[in-house]
């Protein structure tokens, strides 16, 4: 009886073992991932990883060792996870990664291990500049340390300002002179004052202009050589940037300072402070070459505005405004050009032309304003002048005393100056 239990026993182990075995490789062949023993959740750095060749490892037949962290079949990432690692270069730190392609999932029921691909990552790898500096052994403490802040960007400048005084002197002197001569000084005070705005499309020119000038000779008094007041301003707007073309609005006034004599009376003024004083306003387009210095300014449309606002040169009808009325208004067309360069060197030239029209009274009767003017540079404070001043205006008449005393008025003329000088000019 015993005999017949133990064999019982043995042949009831043998069946068991046999199933076990079975289901074993049963259990392999269909769901063969379960057996690896490869955690990604334990997964060293990245860089612990190198790269390996699957052909030098044919002596661990089944299994393979990865830095002493992972141990799994070499089937089963020939067979299911291949390719199981995405091998890139990292060219920054020239080294090899394996980067997992899957990641694990486990089911908290049954406890089976599955792998599921990683979602398609893009990786951009750029390379790095290292900028260093060598250490430079300072052979004394440096105490004081000046830092000049530079400008990346330099904003642009859209207001220009010119500002010059200047005073020219001409004197003459004579002692025991055989062929004779009387002394004689001079001076000429000039101010000028310019503005400029110039943005892409936009152009605001301004100026201020002021002259005098009085001559002073042996044996006889004080007399007035030069008296100007100007205010210049033109506002243009071109329709595109490159344009030579502006849409143009100006004003120009211009007057004088002290009373004007016919020499030698000095006791009946024949001009004073606003007697006479033109204001021309009008609108028209204006020509800009300014590489050149070149502008010509051309309105069909200006009003000229005369004012005498003195009670005798009113009541005589000086300048053109009827007798006792205090300005007069005209409406015509105005042309006026500015050029300013440099003929040789140190030598500029500078050419204002203004013309004139009225459409109601005399039309085609022109009143000119010719200004011709050559400065020699003699350094940088230092300049010599000549220039010529032209003017005709049909309403100012000429006026002469005769031997009587008596003032007899002749008809419009020429009239001309011109100037010779050298003098201090300071700019700033």
């Amino acid at each position: 009886m015993k005999k017949l239990v133990f064999l019982f026993f043995i042949l009831t182990f043998s069946i068991s073992y046999s199933q076990v075995e079975e289901k074993e490789e049963k259990r392999d062949s269909v769901n063969i991932i379960e057996t690896t023993h490869f955690d990604l959740k334990t997964e060293k750095p990245r860089s612990f990883f190198k790269p390996l060749r699957w052909d030098s490892m044919e002596i661990y037949k089944k299994t393979f060792y990865i830095e002493n962290y992972v141990l799994m079949r070499k089937e089963v990432l020939d067979s299911l996870l291949r390719p199981y690692y995405i091998v890139k270069v990292d060219s920054v730190k020239k080294d090899t990664l394996f980067i997992p392609k899957y990641r694990p999932k486990v089911n908290k029921i049954t406890l089976d291990t599955s792998y599921v691909k990683k979602p398609t990552q893009v990786t951009f790898i750029n390379s790095s500049t290292y900028h260093g500096i060598d250490t430079v052994k300072a052979l004394s403490d440096v105490k004081v340390v000046s830092v000049k802040r530079i400008n990346r960007v330099i904003d642009p400048a859209w207001w220009v300002n010119q500002n010059s005084i200047g005073l020219d002197v001409n004197e003459v002197a004579f002692l025991n002179w055989s062929a004779g001569g009387e002394n004689a000084i001079s001076g000429l005070l000039k101010i000028n004052f310019n503005r400029t705005y110039e943005n892409e499309r936009l152009l605001w020119k301004s100026e201020i202009r002021m002259r005098y000038g009085l001559n002073m000779q042996e044996g006889r008094e004080v007399r007035k050589t030069n008296d100007e007041l100007r205010l210049n301003s033109s506002l243009g707007y071109r329709s595109y940037l490159g344009s030579d073309w502006y849409y143009t609005m100006r004003f120009n006034f211009y007057t004088q300072f002290t009373d004007g004599f016919k020499y030698p009376d000095t006791e009946n003024p024949i001009s004073r402070f606003f007697a006479p004083a033109y204001l021309f306003f009008g609108a028209g387009a204006q020509y800009n070459l300014k590489p050149k210095h070149f502008t010509v300014y051309m309105s069909p449309v200006t009003f000229k505005s005369t004012f005498v606002l003195d009670d005798i040169l009113s009541d005589e009808g000086a300048f053109g405004v009827e007798k006792g009325r205090r300005s007069r208004i005209e409406f015509g067309a105005l042309i006026q050009s500015h050029w300013q360069v440099e003929v040789v060197k140190n030598i500029a030239m500078e050419n204002k032309l203004s013309l004139y029209t009225d459409y109601i009274n005399n039309f085609g009767n022109i009143d000119v304003d010719w200004r011709l003017n050559f400065k020699f540079k003699v350094n940088k404070f230092f300049e010599a002048g000549f220039g010529t001043h032209l003017i005709y205006d049909d309403d100012i008449k000429y006026k002469e005393v005769n031997d009587s005393g008596d003032i007899i008025t002749y008809g419009a003329r020429v009239q001309f100056k011109q100037q010779l000088v050298i003098g201090v000019l300071l700019k700033f």
